[in-house]
């Protein structure tokens, strides 16, 4: 059984029309798989199409040229990440991608400017800068809305996130999986979890990526229908909720040899807490059979750090 017939897509539609069934369906979703496919999410597709079309331009541009965004020594925390940098933690073999981030706009004097980084703008292609922020923009408000039914699933007050994530330390990120090789070694992304609370995914449909079924043990293709959006959790949400809700490994696997000269693009948004938001576990999910397994609280950006480090880009 694939993951396509596995994970039955939730319609946002049913966020205004059936609140109730919607919080369920997502938050039994994220229970059993980590993950969940929503359809008919509402989004601009002129925004989506053009931060995408902005994006390829981006990355068709020669190395040197590229290279003039890349920070060395920041963690990839903005800009530009060359080719073969990241890697899945404990893995052997750098992933098959490169990327760009863009975070929040912060206004001048703001406290978290010491946490969050100036983004890099690049002057080509012209409309880059807009196209990507309205992108991060979007995806930041659909986050707020679906984390609203998380909240109502696990019995907090709807609103309970809101002042947690409101400035979180959110990115996007362009990713850029160029052609490989028929006997390229490793996978475009290693098996991994994210770091963040949760991930909203454009793109997924183009192929590769998989998530582990944490009852079997099998890799399942995730394949959502056209436009969909992939929303998987986070190993923020995972330590909040104390593995009520699971943040599972996944991976983007390399394509048939036939299909490897195609590249391939994607644009998660890695939605984050605000960085001096102390997590700790929730009391509502401490029982007999499911024990505090974080007793030490830790901040959202000791943590992110922390991560950033296993994962070589810091």
């Amino acid at each position: 059984m694939t993951a396509i017939s596995a994970i039955e897509p939730v319609s946002m539609r049913r966020f205004d029309s059936d609140f109730e069934a919607f919080s369920r369906a997502l938050g039994d979703s994220f229970s059993r798989y980590g993950f969940a496919v929503i359809e008919d999410h509402g989004l601009d597709q002129g925004v989506i199409d053009r931060a995408l079309a902005d994006s390829k331009a981006f990355f068709a541009q020669d190395t040197q040229t590229k290279m003039q965004w890349h920070e060395p020594g920041t963690g990839g925390a903005r800009g530009y990440t060359p080719f073969g940098t990241e890697a899945a933690k404990d893995a052997d073999v750098v992933d098959l991608k490169e990327f760009w981030h863009t975070g929040r706009e912060l206004p001048a004097g703001h406290a978290f400017r010491a946490f969050m980084r100036d983004n890099v703008k690049p002057d080509a292609p012209a409309s880059f800068n807009d196209s990507v922020y309205g992108l991060f923009t979007a995806l930041d408000a659909m986050g707020a809305r679906l984390l609203t039914a998380i909240a109502h699933y696990l019995g907090l007050a709807d609103d309970w996130f809101d002042d947690k994530v409101e400035m979180g330390n959110s990115v996007l990120r362009l990713l850029h999986y160029p052609p490989i090789p028929a006997d390229a070694p490793g996978v475009r992304a290693g098996a991994h979890e994210d770091i963040n609370v949760i991930t909203l995914l454009l793109g997924a449909e183009e192929g590769g990526l998989q998530v582990i079924d944490r009852r079997t043990g099998d890799w399942l293709p995730v394949n959502p229908p056209k436009g969909a959006l992939v929303i998987n959790v986070g190993d923020m949400l995972q330590r909040l909720t104390n593995h009520v809700l699971p943040s599972t490994s996944h991976r983007v696997v390399n394509p048939p040899p036939e299909r490897r000269g195609f590249a391939r693009y994607s644009t998660p948004f890695f939605l984050h807490f605000n960085p001096d938001y102390l997590i700790e576990t929730l009391p509502s999910t401490i029982t007999p059979e499911n024990p505090d397994r974080y007793p030490e609280p830790i901040t959202a950006q000791d943590y992110l750090l922390e991560r950033l480090r296993e994962i070589r880009l810091l």
